[in-house]
């Protein structure tokens, strides 16, 4: 296979900025590419909190200019030491530099259509030709229509094909009309479409863009990719999805075994593997002590790591949290931030019942591992679910997932029917008895020690690789690149 070079363009990566799974991904599919042979390179804003001399970082351009908003603006490029694969970052003082935060500013849309235009232009100014843009999420979407417009004809880029990955439909980046004239394709004018609701064809969905332009689109599991299709699932976006759906793909960019390794992790009170589960009971040990619960192993203690909001199905949780803590014999930990009505009824719940619940109003990663391997059975009772990465390490820790069958969810966990062993156990209505009935099914059989074993066995066996998501990869680029080239599939 030739190798290729990609440009990767995403607002996050760990351990640089990040705020979900996005950061995630950035930080470990790039890693597996590159090891695979391609010359792939991750641009991201150098954030406020990103600093240069903390993490002696080199300057690469001291300045370059960016065609923005009719004007000439200009920026730096900073590149990270012995990165690998190499990772730059776009200095821009007024758009990032002076800030500390990420999202959430009231000149969002300019800052990431900065951030991206000035991605490319770096790129030229490196001498560094991409075969493809890997654009993630609405905050690089514009990269694919660029190259479909004011590129189209510049040498540099005109050979260039484009991949947009969608990690959550949800948030799309809806903007006025002004966002097409900072960008540079106001004369385009808005793209209506006659199946999109009136609201949305009166605005900018930078998200709706990408999926417009771009030669191949993915998203994070097989699964959402169809239920994208939906109206219940498609956000608005399901016509445009479904006009496309030839070019989407739905891959899982699971784990890296390595890093994620229960024999190994620093953050564990005790290391085990899946011959050497016995091992772990000193995990849960440690951890119902540093939450505050009884040690008792005739428990089966429930976990979940998650922000706390509807999506991730909380309100069906708060729904039965109470009887499941008074009804069976289990003990809770849940830890993480979001909606204050969660925060105040977990913190009254625990309150109430403290030798049963323990409440971590924030998260902390080192505290995420030691839950990953603490408890027997973890919670992901999400309304969607684009992919996840939470059942994923819960499982390579040995815990067993309660999750609903949705999305990513559904592509990963193997539901238990004896007598054929799962990883996990599934339910299908989105509703607090059918999340009842799952645990209390996950429960009973935690008290027959040799099928949960052998379900953590099947658990810990890594499945979802993120080499396996990397070689998929690298054939949707060649794939990309045939298909602007030639306009067909055939990968070169």
């Amino acid at each position: 296979m030739t190798p290729y070079r990609i440009l990767f363009l995403s607002a996050e990566m760990l351990p640089y900025a990040a705020t979900g799974g996005l950061g995630q991904v950035a930080a470990t599919l790039p890693r597996a590419i590159h090891r695979q042979g391609d010359d792939i390179r991750v641009f991201l804003p150098r954030y406020g909190l990103i600093d240069p001399q903390r993490l002696g970082l080199e300057r690469v351009l001291e300045r370059f200019p960016v065609p923005f908003e009719r004007e000439t603006q200009w920026a730096g490029l900073w590149r990270a030491p012995e990165s690998d694969p190499p990772v730059y970052f776009i200095d821009h003082p007024r758009f990032f530099g002076s800030r500390q935060g990420i999202y959430s500013f009231p000149d969002d849309g300019e800052r990431f259509v900065f951030y991206t235009r000035a991605s490319m232009e770096a790129a030229r100014h490196l001498g560094w030709q991409p075969h493809v843009i890997h654009s993630n999420e609405w905050h690089t979407a514009l990269a694919p229509n660029w190259l479909r417009t004011i590129y189209q004809d510049d040498p540099f880029y005109a050979r260039t094909a484009s991949l947009y990955t969608i990690h959550n439909l949800a948030y799309q980046g809806i903007f006025g009309y002004r966002i097409l004239q900072v960008a540079g394709i106001e004369s385009y004018g808005f793209i209506a479409h006659p199946e999109i609701s009136p609201s949305l064809n009166q605005v900018v969905s930078m998200m709706g863009r990408g999926i417009i332009f771009a030669d191949i689109i993915t998203t994070v599991s097989p699964t959402y990719a169809q239920e994208i299709l939906t109206p219940e699932y498609g956000e608005g976006l399901d016509p445009l999805l479904r006009d496309r759906q030839e070019r989407l793909f739905g891959v899982i960019i699971g784990l890296d075994p390595q890093e994620w390794d229960p024999a190994t992790d620093p953050a564990l009170a005790c290391h085990f593997d899946r011959e050497h589960l016995e091992a772990r009971a000193g995990c849960k040990a440690a951890l119902q002590q540093e939450v505050g619960l009884p040690v008792d192993p005739t428990f089966a203690l429930l976990g979940l790591t998650t922000r706390l909001s509807d999506q991730k199905g909380l309100d069906i949780l708060m729904s039965v949290l109470e009887p499941i803590l008074r009804h069976l014999p289990v003990q809770g930990v849940i830890m993480g931030a979001g909606e204050s009505r969660y925060h105040h009824a977990l913190a009254d719940l625990q309150q109430r019942h403290p030798q049963r619940l323990a409440f971590i109003p924030t998260y902390n990663e080192t505290l995420a591992r030691r839950i990953y391997a603490g408890v027997d059975i973890f919670l992901m009772p999400s309304r969607h679910e684009p992919g996840g990465l939470d059942q994923l390490k819960a499982m390579r820790y040995g815990a067993a997932p309660v999750v609903r069958a949705v999305g990513g969810l559904k592509d990963t966990v193997i539901d238990h029917h004896p007598p054929e062993t799962g990883t996990g156990f599934l339910f299908g209505p989105y509703d607090g008895m059918a999340l009842f009935a799952a645990v209390t099914r996950a429960v009973e059989i935690y008290h027959h020690p040799d099928l949960w074993r052998a379900i953590q066995q099947n658990a810990m066996t890594p499945r979802f690789t993120t080499d396996q998501a990397a070689r998929t990869y690298r054939q949707l680029y060649r794939r990309a690149r045939s298909l602007k080239l030639t306009g067909h599939p055939d990968a070169e």
